[in-house]
């Protein structure tokens, strides 16, 4: 054979071996905890309050709960907003018609739907994460035109985002609720419960001033406090941080609540019992595919707790990320925006796993108390299977990413020390992202005689690639066998939407075929379970994880 001949063989044979991921070896070491493993991942939220109420709503709700080891928290938009002149709900719109006021500008309160609501997640052992807003008809200062018609292509900051037309009004509104809540449901169930004002003021959401939303809170906070004085309220639920607008909005609030005139009461300072801000990736569509970008997500998370931590007066204050998301739009779907396209697969499955796992370890790195990190998805109503809403179930179907969650959910005690060959840091991430190489990493816990090991295989563009062979050993075992059981997201496992297009993709779907749906969406495991051998206090798992596919490993001792 001739030499140049032998050249290309050799330089075809060095691309392929090359192409192939190189393995990656990790260690959990089950004798190092690093801190506990908070389930802050437990609470979710919504625009479109009404939807809790419908079937696959609250088929979603019980699956949150049963999934989780704490009670889930759950946030939702428009708990006081009118219904006006909709014709129901909406895309981001909803309504309760808490509010109204008689010809002579008498207050009606209503609480029948928002009860119907709250009575939702009381009966599931849920918590409201009540959000006070938004402004109902009657008492805005600029009703008209009230409700929106965003879904329509139309103006989505009407009346409903307005300051009140009389605060006086606003705080007794406050106090009724509060008061009313404990009536139906007792005092100590609604002192579990966390309380916020308005969502996102820094934008359209809020068409006051800023100083006038420090008026509206300092007003409802006044009104709750009267209602129930141990009560938690806290804010401000501002976009994220990573804009200096929104950086300042954040922290000009602060220093109202510690050292401003109280608007309500005339005293020095306002209850501000958390903070409250959210923080979003930004997707974008580039060379006929989605790439993803989870550094902006985490350089908000990491710029607001430097903002906490500037005031010293808020050390170890709750900390909630209201809305902690790949991107800004639930309700915006794939039809509407490609870049929109990744929420049906496993590309939003490992891009949570990643983003949860340097969320906590971003919580150690600034010494806060995170208490909860809130995914903004749940189901839509009337709308097409799979239409690419970022949401946890379509037709209540769950999607590959509520699989995740199951994940989070048997994880507890304490987190366990994870090294690997391969994996990245947060730091890692906010300053490159997840683009010259996979993301091979892991977080594990340690909970009585269990533990568990999430491993993923991320990277921010959506393409094809070829699995990774990982090697994990867990060392710190003071048995001689352990069973092992595996799970796995991935095409061709927990992923309702690889079923359904395997079905042709149909809208019509029959009722075998929603039970065959169903069973696929929920957490399988890769292999039957298995005993495997300890060794010197260690053993070794061996296996290949597909490209943007989620395991977890759990041990039994």
């Amino acid at each position: 054979m001739k030499p140049n001949v032998l050249f290309s063989l050799f330089l075809l044979s060095f691309r392929l071996a090359s192409a192939q991921p190189m393995p990656v070896s990790m260690q959990v070491d089950a004798a190092k905890p690093i801190g506990e493993m908070k389930p802050f991942w437990a609470f979710f939220g919504y625009d479109e309050p009404n939807y809790t109420t419908r079937k696959d709503g609250q088929k979603l709700l019980t699956e949150l709960q049963q999934l989780s080891p704490v009670p889930v928290y759950v946030r939702a938009h428009n708990l006081l907003t009118s219904k006006g002149n909709s014709p129901g709900p909406d895309l981001k719109w909803g309504y309760t018609d808490a509010y109204r006021e008689d010809a002579s500008g008498k207050p009606i309160y209503k609480w029948t739907v928002v009860d119907s609501i709250i009575d939702t997640y009381v009966k599931r052992g849920m918590k409201p994460l009540m959000e006070i807003g938004f402004m109902p008809k009657d008492l805005s200062a600029k009703p008209e035109p009230y409700e929106h018609t965003w879904s329509k292509g139309g103006n989505i900051w009407t009346g409903w985002t307005y300051p009140p037309k009389d605060y006086d009004k606003w705080r007794e509104l406050v106090y009724q609720w509060v008061n009313h809540s404990i009536d139906r449901y007792g005092k100590k169930e609604v002192t579990s419960w966390l309380w916020e004002v308005w969502n996102e003021p820094d934008i359209g959401y809020w068409s006051g001033t800023f100083d006038e939303y420090c008026k509206m809170y300092d007003y409802a906070a006044d009104g709750l406090k009267r209602a129930c004085p141990e009560c938690t309220i806290g804010g401000p639920h501002t976009t994220s941080p990573r804009s200096d607008k929104a950086y300042s909005y954040l922290t000009r609030f602060i220093e109202h609540c510690l050292r401003g005139k109280n608007y309500a009461t005339g005293k020095t300072g306002t209850p501000l019992q958390y903070i409250g801000f959210h923080a979003k990736g930004n997707p974008e569509f580039v060379d006929g595919h989605i790439r993803m970008n989870m550094d902006v997500q985490l350089k908000d998370i990491q710029r607001a707790f430097e903002a906490v931590n500037s005031f010293q007066e808020l050390k170890n204050i709750p900390i909630i990320i209201g809305e902690c998301d790949p991107e800004g739009c639930a309700a915006c779907s794939a039809t509407r925006d490609p870049k929109y396209g990744y929420r049906n697969g496993t590309m939003y499955s490992s891009y949570t796993a990643a983003s949860f796992a340097r969320i906590y370890e971003l919580m150690d790195q600034y010494k806060v108390n995170l208490r909860g990190a809130v995914s903004w998805s749940f189901e839509f109503e009337d709308q097409p299977w799979f239409a690419g809403f970022r949401d946890l179930a379509t037709h209540g179907v769950d999607k590959p990413v509520l699989n995740v969650f199951r994940m989070f959910g048997k994880m507890g005690g304490q987190r366990l020390s994870v090294r690997t060959d391969k994996g990245l840091n947060a730091g890692d991430i906010i300053a490159r992202g997840v683009r010259a190489e996979n993301d091979v990493h892991a977080i594990a816990s340690k909970n009585g005689n269990t533990i568990g090991v999430m491993v993923w295989n991320y990277h921010d563009d959506d393409v094809t690639g070829p699995a990774t062979p990982v090697q994990l050993t867990i060392s710190g075992l003071d048995k001689n066998k352990v069973q092992v059981r595996h799970y796995r997201v991935d095409d061709k496992h927990s992923n309702s939407f690889e079923a359904w297009k395997a079905m042709g993709s149909p809208q019509q779907v029959s009722a075998n075929q929603y039970k065959r749906l169903e069973e696929a969406g929920q957490l399988q495991e890769l292999t039957p379970p298995a005993m495997k051998t300890v060794t010197n206090g260690k053993t070794t798992l061996t296996f290949d994880l597909p490209r943007q596919g989620v395991s977890f490993l759990q041990l039994t001792l």
